[in-house]
């Protein structure tokens, strides 16, 4: 075998041909298609990478409502909190999440991080991630191979992924590949047994290939265009057993593979071989022609709609340029009213120049053969051709792909289908089923919704107004008894409510109406109504009224759950502490609570003279609000304190805290600046745990303090926390405060920021009432609570 690939044969190169070409309007309609094929390549690359990280990111909101967080919603605040706190994108912070609490091959790729080093943008873990959502989220390996490639492989040099899918013969299958000209997957959709190919080395050493550079006997998928660089092929594997082959391609040649990198491979490895498991073996697949090609004429020659078989034109590039009709079925009519051997053979765009219109034929067309998404709608207008007299019309179309080739069928629509699917359509929505009925002959007509609602088959025989007491509950029969004298004897329009009993044990609530109407010419009377299941409206009442009764007992559990938590929090927080003066450090603290009592936070401080006759400086502020605030505050709090006398410096305590917070606790998260000052040299060294900076107020001038790195409290398991020192000279105030002071709705953090450090400044001679004015000057709208202390040398 040479490197062209098996033996199947090359896609369909022919050169657009005809009108299109030809005219100036042709060349505007190319110029369009070829600005839409671009739109929708960017389009889908958009919703790829959206959809990823919203896959990315439903999963840690996941690990959040598992740990006790209230709900997705509630999870999804809490993840955009947690973000937002530790200056981190969620992407990043959920990545971490995942790898906490998932302990997989994927966790153990990210590479642990170096002091000092600078951050990767994006970091491995989240493209990592990415690449796991982008993959799970897509129905086939097309779709895995291409995650990979734009989320994991191309930041390590990569250009092109192809993922083999390995049968039990030793054949090959090309499941999904990425990067490749089209038609060379074209060419390598099938390998078969012992062609020495690297996928089938590595299938039968069963352990990762690296070619740092290919040998001139490499038998491989893109040797004659993606390049002869290095490539590493990894096994996929489910449990012990090999299901397929990640073959990955570099440009150039290259140094054996790192273990970090050799890891990541591995990982992503195991993602194609979930996904190769779920597809099955590759001997199931639809039959293959010796042409290559889905036996589709057959199928479509079967069905009694009009239907057409596509097959893509490539242009130089390999990419999808246009369509050629390769089949129509005997009862299609041209959308112009052409004969079938006029259509047969042309391309999509010659044929119909109109398809190229947006959100037309064409686009809709390239976006299956794109994505394999099949695409269904109930009113399409149809393409007719540029010379054509006949006036457009409507149709129920889709559009499916087989192989590599689309089955277009259509339906026309003419009034009496269209009013006849919106009745249909209606009463599918309301749950209503009609029908009409002649007492004096026994004759009873139902439409297909009533069977449904009856839970009978469609070949039940109706059931008579007469016998309809004996499917409803007993203690409905006086009620169905006034409803049919009503209808039948004095031939009155009424209505009932009963309840069904279906055959199935089902009990559903039914509304039914009924009027008498005149026979035909004469005829014997008939009887027309509905039934509609009112179950719904039926049990949301019932809801209703149990909620009101559990309402009222909740809201009082509520009340004296804040009510609480406020005095537990008062007892530890005074709203008006008395002031501290401690180790020749002048100390102030104002407290301002949340302005609705229902939402007690956990804002916190602490001042205390440790053994060392070091100062314990402290604010934190705990994430939520309510009696499990509170008592998170409590337990950080105290255990600090304890912490603190070990004579470990603020990094090392953090540290610590955050093994409280996340093990210790019932999943409490918060953000916290702690910090030691020695009065004989007036030094301060801090740290923080993702909480705003400390403001420097030195004669006229305030500046706001570098951030040393920390993550928040009780987000991982473990963390490290970075310090930063300052020497206060005798007059300077140092600022430790809450978010609650900076938020507000009509600003950005930044801007208040900015404001606080105009308030701040100058000081006066009593530290009480610079705190004082600063709280006067910062009125928080967010309704959180707003703790600032200030710390003065002598």
């Amino acid at each position: 075998m040479n490197d062209s690939g098996p033996t199947t044969p090359d896609a369909d190169r022919t050169p657009l041909r005809g009108p299109l070409a030809e005219t100036g309007t042709g060349r505007r309609g190319v110029e369009r298609l070829a600005a839409v094929v671009e739109r929708l390549r960017r389009e889908l690359d958009a919703h790829e990478n959206a959809a990823a990280t919203r896959g990315l990111l439903d999963v840690a909101k996941g690990i959040l409502v598992e740990r006790g967080v209230d709900g997705p919603a509630g999870a999804a605040r809490h993840l955009e909190e947690l973000a937002a706190r530790a200056g981190v994108p969620a992407a990043e912070l959920a990545a971490d999440i995942i790898n906490e609490a998932a302990h997989d091959t994927l966790a153990r790729a990210v590479p642990a991080p170096q002091e000092g080093a600078g951050r990767t943008e994006p970091p491995t873990s989240v493209r990592l991630r990415m690449a796991e959502a982008g993959a799970l989220s897509g129905t086939d390996a097309q779709a895995v191979a291409q995650s990979l490639l734009v989320h994991a492989l191309e930041p390590l040099g990569a250009t092109a992924v192809a993922v083999w899918q390995a049968d039990q013969d030793g054949s090959l299958t090309l499941a999904g590949s990425a990067g490749f000209p089209a038609a060379e997957a074209v060419r390598w959709r099938y390998v078969p047994p012992r062609v020495g190919t690297l996928a089938q080395q590595t299938l039968i050493s069963g352990r990762t290939l690296w070619h740092g550079a290919l040998p001139s006997s490499a038998v491989s998928i893109g040797l004659s265009g993606v390049g002869d660089g290095a490539r590493a092929l990894i096994p996929a594997r489910r449990t012990s057993r090999a299901v397929g082959v990640l073959e990955v391609c570099w440009p150039e040649p290259g140094a054996p593979l790192s273990r970090a990198v050799h890891r990541q491979l591995t990982g992503l490895a195991e993602l194609c071989a979930h996904t190769l498991e779920g597809i099955g073996s590759a001997a199931s697949a639809e039959p293959v022609r010796a042409d290559g090609a889905a036996p589709l004429d057959a199928l479509a020659e079967g069905l009694l709609d009009c239907a057409l078989v596509l097959r893509p034109l490539l242009d130089d590039q390999g990419r999808v340029g246009d369509f050629r009709i390769t089949y129509i079925n005997q009862h299609c009519t041209d959308f112009a009213g052409r004969p079938r051997a006029d259509i047969t053979g042309r391309s999509l765009l010659e044929a119909y120049p109109l398809a190229a219109a947006e959100g037309g034929l064409y686009e809709r067309a390239l976006r299956v053969h794109t994505t394999g998404e099949p695409f269904r709608t109930e009113r399409m207008v149809l393409p007719a051709a540029a010379e054509s007299t006949v006036p457009l019309v409507t149709a129920a179309l889709g559009i499916g792909r087989y192989g590599d080739a689309l089955l277009v069928s259509w339906r026309t629509h003419n009034d009496a289908t269209r009013l006849a699917a919106l009745v249909e359509h209606t009463q599918r929505l309301g749950r209503i089923g009609g029908f009409e009925e002649t007492p004096a002959i026994g004759e009873v007509i139902w439409n297909s919704q009533l069977f449904d609602l009856y839970g009978l088959p469609p070949d039940s025989a109706p059931i008579p107004l007469e016998r309809l007491r004996h499917h409803a509950h007993p203690d409905d029969a006086d009620v169905i008894g006034r409803f049919l004298r009503e209808v039948l004897h004095r031939r009155r329009p009424a209505s009932t409510a009963f309840r069904l009993l279906r055959p199935d044990g089902v009990v559903r609530y039914i509304r039914a109406v009924a009027e008498p109407a005149p026979g035909w010419e004469g005829g014997p009377m008939t009887v027309q109504g509905a039934y509609q299941d009112v179950s719904s409206q039926h049990w949301t009442e019932v809801a209703l009224a149990a909620t009101r009764d559990r309402l009222a007992d909740s809201e009082q559990r509520a009340d004296e759950r804040d009510l609480l938590a406020l005095q537990l929090q008062r007892a530890i927080m005074p709203p008006a502490p008395a002031p501290i003066d401690v180790s020749g450090l002048q100390v102030a603290v104002r407290y301002r609570p949340a302005e609705k009592g229902h939402l007690v936070g956990g804002d916190w401080y602490d001042a205390v003279v440790l053994p060392d006759q070091q100062v314990l400086l402290v604010v934190g502020d705990i994430a939520g609000h309510g009696i499990d605030a509170a008592t998170g505050m409590v337990v950080l709090r105290n255990a600090l304190r304890g912490l603190a006398v070990t004579g470990a410096g603020p990094g090392r305590l953090l540290g610590w805290l955050n093994t409280v917070a996340h093990r210790l606790t019932e999943h409490v998260t918060a953000t916290v600046i702690c910090g030691l000052y020695d009065p004989a040299t007036r030094v301060v060294r801090w740290a923080r745990a993702g909480h705003p900076p400390p403001v420097l107020v030195r004669g006229a001038r305030s500046t706001v303090l570098p951030l040393p790195s920390g993550i928040l409290l009780g987000a991982v398991a473990q963390a490290r926390y970075a310090e930063e020192t300052v020497v206060l000279e005798p007059g300077d105030t140092l600022l430790l405060y809450t978010d609650g002071l900076l938020e507000r709705r009509d600003r950005t953090v930044n801007q208040s920021l900015e404001q606080l450090l105009r308030d701040a400044g100058p000081p006066t001679g009593d530290l009480e009432e610079d705190l004082d004015r600063l709280l006067t000057h910062s009125n928080s709208d967010t309704d959180d609570d707003t703790c600032v202390i200030g710390f003065r040398p002598r």
